[in-house]
């Protein structure tokens, strides 16, 4: 089954409504994910949430399977029952698109050996105050590079001796990807915008409910 992914690309008024939005999006929940002005790790599980979010606000909540159990690490949400993988990254380059949080040596080349592509991808590229951009990889053009390539160059494996954070793709293979001719992409500047947030006063709120 093809993904119906490729239908927010399409979507002049969503792409618009994308470049406006995410960004502050994002600064919004590396706000909620800081303490003492330090963004903390789960920041991601937040990014996630607001790209489901995007999926549920285009296509139906009805059509979005978001509760994906833990044994299917690649699958972050079902999109009309086709997987999907939500990546983000920050930075200029497309470095650091992880795989796998698997650290363990061994663990770490038994996942290369039987590794290969099996969902589309949906990259968030942040750069803040430079240009970055929303991606849809197919899984077509991720199997047909992972042949090209082999899976050695594919997967970049954690270095023993280091303070690893787990496998990732290689940063050839996602500077390939996002070129591919199938990638789509909307392009976002990701621009800062002044938000007075505090954390406390939602619960403080709840407290003053009786």
């Amino acid at each position: 089954m093809s993904s119906r992914l490729v239908e927010i690309f399409e979507d002049e008024a969503l792409v618009a409504k994308i470049q406006r939005r995410l960004p502050y999006l994002f600064q919004l929940a590396e706000l909620e994910s800081s303490r003492a002005g330090k963004v903390g790790m789960q920041v991601g599980s937040a990014r996630e949430q607001i790209l489901i979010a995007l999926l549920m606000y285009k296509f139906g909540e009805v059509n979005v399977e978001a509760e994906i159990p833990v044994t299917m690490p690649e699958v972050d949400v079902r999109l009309f029952g086709v997987p999907v993988s939500i990546k983000t990254i920050t930075g200029r380059g497309f470095a650091g698109v992880k795989l796998s949080w698997t650290v363990d040596s061994q663990k770490a080349k038994q996942f290369q050996e039987s590794y290969c592509p099996r969902c589309d991808i949906l990259l968030v590229q942040v750069n803040w105050n430079a240009s970055g951009g929303l991606y849809y990889i197919p899984l077509e053009a991720q199997r047909r590079l992972f042949d090209q390539i082999g899976r050695r160059r594919y997967i970049k494996l954690p270095k023993p001796g280091t303070n690893p954070r787990g496998i990732e793709i290689s940063t050839e293979t996602m500077a390939r990807l996002v070129d591919d001719e199938q990638t789509r992409r909307v392009v976002i500047e990701w621009r800062r915008v002044d938000i007075r947030y505090n954390p406390y006063k939602r619960w403080v709120d709840l407290w003053e409910e009786e």
